[in-house]
């Protein structure tokens, strides 16, 4: 299993795409969280494309739903190790999307330095597409 962070799935979503995921990694072994669908569903201008998005979405196994105070309390605890680090993380909806990860074991399909960050200072399993 791989939790798609919403760096990646926007190069998907892109016309043209610039990101075939199928040649990344096999469409069964996907599982999304609240926080990506939140970050993707939010871009969308086309009602149309937003509609057919939303329903991709949330078609996915969805980890961490509902989202426990666990998960929260790991995001604050992985923003606030990485300052201490040296390190500023550049979304707090990455270390909710991290700590999602961290919960269920899984690594991150990413586009965002946010996760390398993170890996450094945690348990995280990021992989860099």
């Amino acid at each position: 299993m791989l939790l798609v962070d919403s760096s990646v799935w926007v190069e998907v979503f892109r016309k043209p795409a610039s990101v075939r995921l199928d040649r990344v990694v096999d469409f069964d072994d996907i599982v999304t969280c609240l926080p990506v669908v939140h970050e993707v569903l939010q871009g969308f201008r086309n009602e149309q494309a937003f509609q057919a998005a939303r329903e991709a979405m949330y078609a996915l196994p969805m980890i961490a739903s509902p989202m426990s105070q666990h998960v929260f309390d790991t995001g604050i605890d992985l923003y606030r190790r990485a300052r201490r680090a040296g390190y500023t993380v550049r979304s707090s909806v990455d270390c909710l999307i991290a700590a999602c990860a961290i919960a269920n074991s899984m690594p991150v399909l990413h586009k965002d330095r946010d996760f390398d960050l993170l890996a450094k200072i945690s348990t995280l399993e990021a992989r860099r597409i």
